[in-house]
């Protein structure tokens, strides 16, 4: 049964139930951005051949803990971000590279974070080409294997050769 209020709208009875459950269950879905941030922290860790283990004792906290940040369950606070970015050796904007357009939508202060005012240069927009690879590439083993093979080449010169190398091995894609 629908009753009126003092300006004359009529308004539909809402159980409360309802209106908690719905609550209950928005709360119980990680955000979008939550589970990117949490994949570019899995992506890097993985790429320095770090466990979770030795990522939780470099930051103070359990390998389930970690678990939680790269599931995107429990949402990366700005200090633990900071930390995040010393230890696995990363500006804080890495998290947040490749955010999906949908996701970037929806977080109006990662446009702020993108828009290249806080480094003084100008980062791309989210309408903006960007280059790069699709994160299917970069999340598969052989990827993550090469790069630290490349990185655990000691000698630079050897590994400017390495990458020299494979550049020229690769098809040009300049247009």
């Amino acid at each position: 049964m629908a009753s009126q209020t003092d300006d004359g709208v009529s308004r539909l009875p809402i159980a409360a139930g309802e209106v908690f459950a719905e609550r209950v269950e928005k709360e119980s879905r990680p955000s979008p951005i939550d589970v990117h941030v949490g994949a570019r922290i899995r992506l890097r860790r993985t790429l320095l051949g770090m466990s979770q283990e030795r990522l939780g004792e470099a930051l103070g906290l359990t390998f389930q803990q970690v678990q939680k940040y790269e599931r995107g369950v429990n949402r990366v606070g700005a200090s633990r971000l900071f930390d995040l970015s010393r230890v696995l050796d990363v500006p804080i904007s890495f998290f947040f590279d490749d955010l999906p357009e949908a996701s970037a939508q929806s977080g109006a202060a990662i446009g702020a974070l993108s828009s290249g005012n806080l480094t003084g240069r100008r980062s791309l927009g989210f309408s903006d080409q960007q280059d790069g690879f699709g994160d299917d590439v970069l999340h598969r083993r052989e990827t993550q294997e090469l790069v630290r093979a490349y990185y655990r080449i000691s000698d630079p010169n050897q590994r400017k050769t390495v990458f020299a190398l494979i550049k020229s091995m690769a098809p040009d894609t300049a247009e």
